[in-house]
Formats: structure tokens, sequence, C-alpha cells
């Protein structure tokens, strides 16, 4: 452990892979955003914590299994001349919740407002901690994955899975209460959790969508619409005095 920490490339390690770590942690904040925002306000902070807390010891725990994780990738059975792994099985049923689930709260929103209440009332604690923890696996096994394609030391690894889920837990909170104050983002959001889904069945299905591209969209999209809130902000109140002097 102490050569470790006298090591200059462990360290330049640790902070490329906590950087990493919560760039690939951004879809697990939004889906966590979103169900979170069904609860009642006094259950999210508490929510939101269990959900990382888990998505970190989930990460851990798979780090801890190096030998198992890597075995993943094995052929498990073939399709149409196709080897399927388990890591395959993971990233299909993966996206297809993330669809399923992005879809029904696209849905729910277009519905009105008495459809969003039954939905709401219908939104218990503990249902939500499971639908967090089922994507978190998800989620997790992405992260791991390309964790130990760029370290070689665990303890390194799960350091910056710590220090990364750290960083989650403090970014979490202003950015569910963004998403609740602006619902145009949070169909933005629900679009980027579908653009997210159909990637990871993709990727299970043998076509890789280089993360880059998505990334890049959905910043893109954010920039865009961080403009149109700007510009909404400032022409209401032109309007409110229109209409005031009419």
């Amino acid at each position: 452990m102490l050569e470790l920490l006298t090591n200059p490339e462990a360290w330049v390690a640790f902070g490329v892979l906590t950087a990493l770590e919560i760039v690939l942690g951004i879809d697990n904040i939004i889906f966590l955003s979103i169900l979170v925002g069904r609860l009642p306000a006094a259950d999210r902070p508490r929510a939101r914590t269990i959900g990382l807390s888990l998505a970190m010891l989930m990460r851990i725990g798979l780090l801890l299994s190096i030998t198992w994780v890597m075995s993943l990738e094995a052929p498990f059975f073939t399709v149409f001349g196709r080897d399927i792994s388990g890591r395959d099985l993971i990233l299909l049923g993966g996206g297809l919740f993330l669809i399923a689930k992005s879809t029904m709260e696209i849905h729910g929103s277009l519905e009105g407002e008495e459809h969003e209440h039954n939905v709401k009332g219908g939104a218990s604690f503990v249902s939500t901690i499971v639908q967090i923890a089922v994507i978190d696996i998800v989620f997790s096994l992405d992260s791991v994955i390309t964790a130990v394609g760029m370290a070689s030391h665990v303890p390194v690894m799960i350091a910056a899975v710590i220090a990364a889920v750290g960083v989650m837990m403090f970014m979490a909170g202003p950015i569910s209460d963004f998403v609740d104050r602006h619902p145009t983002i949070k169909m933005l959001a629900l679009s980027f959790l579908i653009l997210i889904g159909t990637a990871l069945v993709g990727e299970g299905l043998g076509f890789h969508i280089p993360k880059g591209y998505i990334y890049f969209a959905m910043a893109f999209s954010v920039i865009v619409e961080m403009l149109n809130i700007r510009l909404r902000k400032k022409v209401q109140p032109v309007q409110l005095r229109k209409e005031l002097e009419e």
C-alpha cells in the first residue's frame, strides 16, 4: 500500500479513473434524479444517498470480483451464429429497462397533471430504490470493465470509485432540484436515457457506439436548452409588461 502512495503512476491512474467514473456516472445521476423526483420531497435526499451508496458498493464488489466480471465477456451461448455473453445479456436487459422506463415517464408527463398525480401517488420508496439498484448493476458493470482496462491495481480503482461517488453525491442534489424546476430539462433528460438505453441494447447486440459521440450530443443539447431557458427568462417580463399596457 505504501508503494502505491508513493508511486506517481498510481496517482495519475487515480485522477484519470476518478474523472472517468464521474463522466460515466452522469447517466446514473440522470436516472436517479428522474426516479427520486417522484418521491415526497422529504424522502428524496435519503433516496439519493442510498441509491449512490448502492452504486458504490456494487462497483467495489465487482472490482473485488474481477475474475468473475471478466468471465462475463466469455461466450455464454450462440444465436444465429453470434456468441452471446453474460455481459451482453446484462446490457440488453438494462438497455430495454431504461427505454421502457423512460418512455413510460415521458408518457406520464404528457398525460397531464391528473395522470402525473396518480403516478406519483403510486411511487413508493422501496420500489424506487429497487429500480435504482437494478440499473446500478448495468452502469456499474460498464464502469468496472472500463476501470479494469485502465488500471492494474485494485486499491487504486476502489479509491477512484469512492472519490467519484463522493463527487456524485454532492452533484446529485442540485441536479435533481434543477431537473424538477424545469420540465423541459426533465423531458430532455428522459430523452437522454432513451438514447443511452438504445446504446446499451446496441452494445449487447455487438454494435459498439462510441460514448464520446453520445456525451457530445448530450452536452450540446444541454447547452442549447440552457440558452432557451435564459431567453425565456428575458422574454417573459417583456410579454408581461405588454399585456399590462394593453
